[in-house]
């Protein structure tokens, strides 16, 4: 059946060997979505690339400042650009075809990673039917991060033949039967789902920004480091807030959302009619999300350009709205330990 792909569809992509990977674990499977895991064999490199010609290998050897093991944990240094090679390969078939982008911790803690693969002039694009390695680009811009074979930073989604987007009628519709937006009745639907800034004036943080000068984070210790030392919290002026050039914000959405089990939300990461920065480096919501009451979305924000003047109720992001191929019967949540749903002004598990 048209459309992307779930949870039981990649157990079968993996038996039929359409997805190899040598250390396959089951909770790498998300209700629309696969966990990518890094291997052992990474690379710092002088700057960044795509392989419109050739393979991946073919440009590392030109391209590659020195070999790295990751069998053990390795310091990514901030600003500095690393590529490693994920443990997963695919042999797709039968026009299949897919998409990648960073999971929500990697986004949360400012790494900015790109996937690579062979003969493609895009980033994070899979081709249809693409058979081959599979390699991640790293750079950590807020934080040194403490990283090693494993990890997983960002997720792979296939599609059968096309993507199938719902239309703004269709979104207004859905609406009526199924909520899809909470806390706001005055929301907007067009070209998907409007969301707005959470910037009013209260005694709590309405956002964090990252410390220029922090210590390093130990990407495998969880619920382990202290926010104050990584995090300086913001309180709003004026129901508003100055996002500053080259800082790394953490905000929340005004409404809560919610993904209903037969489709997965994306968000729009970077729309320069909404405002010249971007609000989102993850971007993926898996089925379920939010259902039923709704569940905030939390904000990556940062502006490269000019800083700019956000304010409360600002629409900051769209979310768009992907048909599954058939309705998921496993779902974003507790039970299937889901990291952010019912979340707040949430930072990525590492703090407490």
């Amino acid at each position: 059946m048209i459309g992307s792909l779930i949870h039981e569809d990649y157990m079968k992509l993996f038996e039929s060997k359409k997805i190899v990977s040598p250390f396959l674990n089951n909770d790498q499977i998300q209700p629309a979505s696969l966990d990518l895991t890094l291997s052992d064999e990474c690379y710092e490199i002088k700057y960044s690339f795509v392989c419109h010609d050739s393979t991946v290998r073919k440009k590392l050897h030109k391209l590659a400042l020195k070999k790295i093991d990751l069998k053990n944990q390795f310091l990514f240094e901030k600003n500095k650009t690393y590529i490693v090679r994920l443990n997963e390969k695919l042999n797709l078939s039968n026009n299949m075809f897919g998409h990648c982008n960073p999971k929500s911790t990697t986004g949360r803690l400012d790494i900015f990673c790109r996937t690579i693969v062979d003969y493609t002039d895009e980033y994070e694009k899979i081709p249809s039917n693409y058979n081959g390695e599979i390699f991640l680009e790293i750079t950590s811009r807020s934080f040194n991060i403490l990283l090693q074979s494993g990890d997983r930073l960002n997720q792979l989604r296939l599609i059968n033949s096309d993507h199938q987007y719902y239309s703004d009628y269709e979104l207004s519709i859905l609406h009526n039967s199924h909520k899809i937006i909470f806390e706001n009745d005055n929301f907007k639907i067009e070209n998907g789902l409007k969301i707005s800034a959470n910037l009013k004036e209260t005694n709590n943080p309405v956002a964090y920004s990252a410390k220029l000068n922090a210590p390093n984070i130990n990407f495998n210790k969880i619920n382990f480091h202290k926010i104050e030392d990584f995090w300086n919290p913001l309180h709003s002026e004026s129901n508003s807030l100055i996002i500053e050039k080259d800082k790394f914000y953490i905000l929340r959405s005004k409404e809560k959302i919610s993904i209903p089990p037969f489709l997965a939300g994306e968000m729009v990461p970077y729309d320069t009619g909404i405002g010249d920065f971007r609000a989102h480096y993850a971007g993926f919501f898996d089925p379920g999300f939010g259902d039923p009451n709704g569940s905030y979305a939390v904000l990556e924000v940062k502006t490269n350009e000019l800083p700019f003047l956000l304010e409360d109720g600002q629409t900051i992001a769209r979310i768009k709205y992907e048909k599954l191929n058939k309705k998921s019967n496993v779902v974003y949540g507790s039970k299937i330990k889901s990291n952010y749903q019912n979340q707040g002004l949430k930072l990525s598990k590492h703090f407490y």
